[in-house]
């Protein structure tokens, strides 16, 4: 006979199938009395588990939904199934990232090993299509999270823009996604001041166990912290553009760090920098949009020289 906590767990696997259960059928499978299967079920209903009895031949117990959110019990395939959900969840850009990586981190925190061993197995098979976001190491994004959801600080090997290697020691504040990458807002505990770090250039280190007063900044103000710094990080090359297009539509369209200025319904002031005036020009051409320089004679050039390139290649196609 099991024992009243195995024995509760394994009812409530059970009564998570999805069908009625009568009294006789459950005493059956847990091997034990009828009046022990309506105490069970009592105790499972002060857990805040929803549990709905009918009376009746046809009727039974079923869990249903209730006011509040229990906890549920998954068999293996469906924890792996989770698992590789809620990461697939992370990299698609839907609004959820840092939830469904808090979960993640909380769901990956219990994975027995061999169920982590076939999460990554899974991850490691899958391949994504060229041009796609890069994938994303969910193994760090998962601990970042699970640090800022502790109040846990965190440390961690850094690679600079310039390829030398660091080590930080943070107190991880929030993690923001501006596609392709990620983006940690920390308190760099070594410099006394607020740091913005690339996730991708992360090394997780093991958990530190030291906890801290999370310091507060309104959400608005995260983003607008975390845009700011990288819009105006170390580039060779700022300018100034002004788009013959609405705001939202140049947001949606250019997936690098930029400041948009809206300047009417149909018109925007984009400023953004790189260590290439090219490439500028290139992510310009892309909007399919008119584009004044306002600043950067470099990227002015670099226009140019692409204006020559397009119109050499259109009069190639012509002649055929």
């Amino acid at each position: 006979m099991l024992e009243t906590s195995a024995r509760l767990l394994e009812l409530l696997s059970l009564l998570q199938l999805k069908r009625d259960w009568t009294s006789s059928e459950l005493a059956g499978r847990l091997e034990v009395s009828t009046r022990t299967v309506r105490a069970d079920i009592s105790k499972l209903r002060s857990l805040g588990y929803p549990v709905d009895a009918r009376p009746g031949v046809t009727g039974g117990y079923r869990l249903v939904a209730g006011t509040a959110m229990p906890p549920l019990l998954l068999d293996d395939d469906e924890a792996v199934a989770v698992a590789v959900g809620l990461g697939a969840v992370a990299t698609r850009g839907l609004g959820v990232e840092e939830t469904s990586l808090t979960a993640l981190a909380k769901l990956e925190q219990v994975l027995p090993s061999r169920l982590r061993r076939r999460v990554e197995t899974v991850r490691e098979a899958t391949s994504a299509v060229s041009g796609a976001e890069p994938p994303l190491d969910l193994s760090v994004l998962g601990s970042v999270a699970a640090a800022i959801r502790g109040h846990e600080r965190l440390r961690f090997g850094y690679t600079k823009p310039g390829g030398s290697e660091a080590a930080r020691h943070t107190e991880p504040q929030r993690l923001v996604s501006w596609r392709p990458l990620w983006y940690l807002l920390a308190w760099d505990l070594d410099r006394d001041d607020w740091r913005v770090f690339r996730v991708d250039r992360m090394v997780a280190h093991p958990p530190t166990g030291a906890r801290f007063r999370p310091r507060v900044i309104p959400e608005d103000k995260v983003v607008e912290y975390v845009v700011g710094r990288v819009s105006k990080g170390a580039s060779t090359y700022r300018a100034r553009v002004l788009v013959h297009a609405p705001a939202a539509e140049v947001a949606a369209k250019i997936f690098v760090p930029v400041d948009i200025e809206v300047v009417d319904e149909s018109t925007c002031r984009v400023e953004l920098g790189s260590d290439d005036p090219n490439r500028i020009a290139l992510w310009m051409a892309q909007l399919g949009a008119d584009i004044e320089v306002i600043e950067g004679d470099e990227l002015a050039r670099a226009f140019d020289r692409l204006a020559t390139r397009f119109r050499r290649a259109a009069r190639g196609a012509s002649a055929t």
